[in-house]
């Protein structure tokens, strides 16, 4: 089956080359790249305007939407029968895509979420809030949906394209996870998790997620399950 694997990106010109060409060393044989910008303004666009010949395709918003409007792009642009999301920050590993893919090539699965807390994978060691904050979304996320995952802000997810392309994704930030947890399982999707190493990185680095995306995520937990 052909991979999807799609990158939304926001000023991340550090580490968009590493990324892409990551990407592209990876070991899953069949595979297309589509990198969506979302208005970046330090110099990223730049240089993806020297990547295009090594990509299935770069998307340039033409201004800042954010996480979940990069993704809905992304998904619209997919050939693959299977697309991936992956982060532009190299806190993720592309050499687990096989492993990642393994549930839904052998027929058991629709829908495999990346945890970070499962696995014997090296990760990095940063922030106590931020696992505790984890924890809280992810717990809250599986009282409504009776999933449980132990990862669901995990930034690792695979699904089958024609799931992704039937869903309406409405979240434009970093929303677009619970939604779309919300929403696959309400249609009964098939989720696997599968253990991955994490290298995260600090604020300085370039981390952008914060606490007040943290409360929207409760919103969208609370929103998609029990008014969508």
């Amino acid at each position: 089956m052909k991979l999807s694997i799609i990158i939304p990106c926001y000023n991340e010109v550090n580490t968009i080359e590493e990324i892409v060409r990551a990407v592209k060393r990876s070991p899953y044989p069949d595979k297309e790249i589509i990198v969506i910008d979302d208005c970046s303004t330090d110099g990223t666009r730049e240089k993806l305007k020297a990547l295009e010949r090594e990509v299935a395709r770069v998307i340039y918003q033409d201004r800042n939407r954010g996480k979940g409007a990069a993704v809905k792009a992304g998904i619209r642009a997919a050939s693959g029968e299977l697309v991936i999301i992956q982060d532009a920050d190299l806190e993720y590993d592309p050499n687990e895509y096989p492993m990642l893919v393994k549930p839904i090539l052998d027929g058991k699965a629709d829908v495999v979420v990346g945890s970070r807390f499962l696995g014997s994978g090296p990760h990095r060691v940063l922030y106590f809030w931020h696992r505790i904050g984890n924890g809280f979304l992810t717990l809250l996320s599986n009282m409504f949906t009776n999933l449980n995952l132990t990862d669901m802000e995990a930034g690792y997810k695979v699904y089958k394209r024609e799931i992704l392309q039937s869903i309406e994704i409405e979240e434009q930030r970093f929303g677009v996870d619970p939604e779309l947890i919300a929403k696959v399982a309400k249609r009964g999707c098939s989720i696997y998790e599968v253990g991955i190493s994490y290298y995260g990185r600090t604020y300085a680095e370039g981390k952008k997620i914060s606490w007040k995306d943290g409360m929207a995520a409760i919103w969208c937990i609370i929103k998609y399950n029990l008014f969508r």
